[in-house]
């Protein structure tokens, strides 16, 4: 069984299908094209992005859906197709995609997620893009409600 190196979670044996390939990685971070998928039972709802070059490379996530119910994904055309999906409609949040919101937690501030441009991931080709809206219905702050909420 294949392992990776992380900073956060030491030696990780793991398996292909649980690898996303990033085609043009993630933006400031456009040479990191493979990440690991990390869902850890005793952390859930939390998802940990690991890459597979930078052990110390490690985003944190949340479903989108947890952080906002009513959430409705919108991706450009471009997006679509690198995802393979269909580029006729967008897609709906559900086992056909996964759509995930990068978190932030400054030390002066309080957390908060990115949903202006959340990480979806096609699980059929475990391709990956981070689609970043075009509209302005949603902020890449998004505060969050506290973790006992969320992780209840």
């Amino acid at each position: 069984m294949p392992q990776i190196l992380s900073k956060y979670f030491g030696t990780i044996d793991y398996v292909e299908e649980q690898v996303v390939r990033f085609p043009s990685g993630l933006p400031s971070f456009e040479e990191e094209d493979q990440f690991l998928i990390i869902r850890p039972a005793d952390r859930a709802p939390l998802v940990f992005l690991q890459s597979m070059r930078q052990p110390s490379l490690c985003f944190l996530t949340l479903p989108i859906l947890v952080i906002d119910p009513h959430y409705h994904l919108e991706m450009t055309t471009e997006d679509l197709a690198s995802l393979e999906l269909d580029t006729s409609r967008q897609p709906v949040i559900d086992g056909k995609v996964d759509c995930l919101a990068v978190l932030v937690a400054p030390e002066d501030g309080p957390p908060s997620a990115n949903l202006l441009a959340p990480i979806v991931i096609n699980p059929q080709t475990r391709l990956g893009i981070q689609a970043i809206r075009l509209d302005s219905e949603y902020s890449h702050q998004h505060p969050l409600a506290r973790p006992e909420d969320i992780c209840s």
